[in-house]
């Protein structure tokens, strides 16, 4: 092959007729058509001037033409920079500058923003809408249908991922070709997707999750997408009759539970549930069997490696853990001053090693060096255990990790007996500033629907249940917890609010 990525996603179906994109419109999207317009795009950032190994950053609602950019990033041999389309002008322009992007990709909402930021930093700068429209197409849809696909290798850069950044400035993670492919191989083989596949997409394409794992495998399997611009619970549970699959996070299948019109007969014919980005409640997985049937399949990943673990296909999908490593992953988990290795039950740094670890981070070699280790173990930063059935816990963050009065507390342990309690829907355990113990734990709270939870009532239970150095000092009730686009609790956001609260 002699450009692996573009050649096992995209081009093995050239001139295929078969459906890949079903849109909410009725419209249908084939193969054929995608790739005509994948090279059209391809074409267009030729004639730009952009070459080989140069970076494209998009900042684009999710439409067909955005999923056809990056297969044309593959195809001429540019690096995809996906971006959060939440994101501000003044966080876009790290973005652009630290990755050194020779053209930028924005809704035309965007433009007269980003005019001035792309002009100071030598990017180019073109529209794209959700409805296809813009400047990026305008241009695209002038040239060929063909392109003459751009030899890369297996340890090229394919796209440049940045992390979420909630400590200090965001790190660009570097793709390879293989560490795409290796990931996307994996997941197809352990969860069984042919071309009779029809995913149910409803996940943002400017993460991995929506991007590398549910995009990929499809392309890879040779399937199809019911592509919804973003999560509709009515235009969900229209489409379900005429999906196989749907990969979510956990606010998916609680909203999706909360609906009296999901039930048993409208799943019946699926063949597979999901959820990952963040911990999927143990309530959520005994809920939504007992009303469909269905087991949701969790698994573990992150933006420097994609897919790490996912529970069985065929065998036990256990609540609260995130299975397996996958085939040619390894997982250890060490403890943090001194990387050495811990023995099963024990909670520590987990550690990963594979073909599908990244490269580094995009200029910042003390950064690569401090968390990739230089036998290619890669520090993610997660802490866990893994029992003495081979499966892997995610416990937490190291940063989440509470140091109060000397003792390690781990808010995992915690929340797990809040979220037990009556009325408690889900709950949030931080660590803030105390002038006596250093940090001491705090519990948030959120109440199920119409219940108020008896705090004095919750915190004797969990007096029975945790030695005393983990008692929160307070809970607090919210509406809701403050969560990022991919569902995941935002701690640091929690920690900035309270941590005043035991200061005086």
């Amino acid at each position: 092959m002699n450009n692996p990525l573009y050649d096992t996603l995209f081009g093995i179906h050239a001139g295929k007729a078969t459906p890949f994109l079903r849109l909410v419109s009725g419209q249908v999207i084939t193969y054929h058509h995608f790739l005509a317009t994948a090279a059209q795009i391809a074409n267009a950032a030729s004639a730009l001037g952009l070459k080989p190994g140069d970076r494209i950053a998009a900042q684009v609602e999710k439409s067909p033409e955005t999923l056809a950019l990056y297969a044309a990033c593959a195809q001429a041999g540019l690096v995809f920079l996906p971006l959060n389309t939440a994101y501000t002008v003044d966080e876009l322009s790290y973005f652009i500058e630290n990755s050194g992007a020779a053209l930028v990709v924005c809704d035309e909402r965007s433009r007269a923003g980003l005019v001035p930021v792309a002009e100071q930093l030598g990017a180019q700068l073109a529209t794209l809408n959700a409805d296809g429209s813009g400047s990026l197409m305008e241009q695209a849809s002038a040239l060929p249908t063909t392109f003459a696909t751009v030899a890369r290798a297996g340890d090229d850069l394919a796209a440049l991922l940045y992390t979420s950044g909630t400590t200090g400035r965001s790190k660009g993670a570097m793709l390879t070709q293989d560490n795409l492919l290796s990931n996307t191989k994996a997941l197809v083989a352990e969860w069984r997707f042919t071309a009779d596949d029809v995913l149910l997409h409803a996940l943002p394409i400017f993460h991995t999750h929506g991007l590398f794992v549910a995009s990929n495998v499809t392309l890879s399997a040779g399937g199809s997408m019911i592509f919804l611009p973003k999560f509709d619970q009515d235009e969900i549970i229209r489409q379900l009759p005429a999906a196989t699959t749907l990969m979510g996070v956990p606010t998916f299948y609680t909203r999706l539970l909360s609906d009296a019109r999901f039930t048993k007969a409208l799943t019946t014919h699926m063949r597979l549930f999901v959820s990952g980005s963040a911990p999927l409640l143990a309530e959520t997985h005994v809920q939504f069997e007992e009303r469909t049937g269905h087991r949701i399949l969790e698994r573990y990943g992150m933006t420097e490696t994609n897919m790490n673990t996912s529970n069985p296909y065929a065998g036990e999908r256990r609540a609260g853990t995130v299975g397996f490593p996958l085939p040619g992953v390894e997982i250890k988990i060490t403890r943090a001053e001194s990387g050495e290795t811990l023995p099963p039950g024990e909670i520590g740094e987990i550690e990963v090693r594979g073909p599908n670890v990244f490269k580094g981070y995009w200029e910042m070699p003390e950064k690569t060096a401090a968390e990739l280790r230089a036998d290619g173990f890669f520090i993610t930063g997660d802490l866990g255990r893994i029992d003495e059935d081979g499966y892997v816990h995610i416990v937490g963050r190291n940063k989440d990790l509470i140091i109060s009065g000397g003792y390690n507390i781990y808010p995992k342990e915690i929340e797990l007996v809040l979220d037990d309690q009556p009325g408690v829907l889900e709950s949030a355990v931080i660590g803030v500033p105390h002038a006596d113990f250093g940090e001491t734990v705090l519990g948030v709270l959120v109440a199920e629907p119409g219940q108020t939870p008896d705090l004095d009532g919750i915190m004797a239970a969990v007096s029975v249940s945790l030695a005393r150095f983990k008692h929160p000092r307070k809970l607090i009730v919210l509406a809701e917890l403050p969560r990022n686009t991919m569902g995941k609790v935002q701690k640091n956001v929690l920690r900035d609010s309270y941590r005043g609260l035991f200061s005086a």
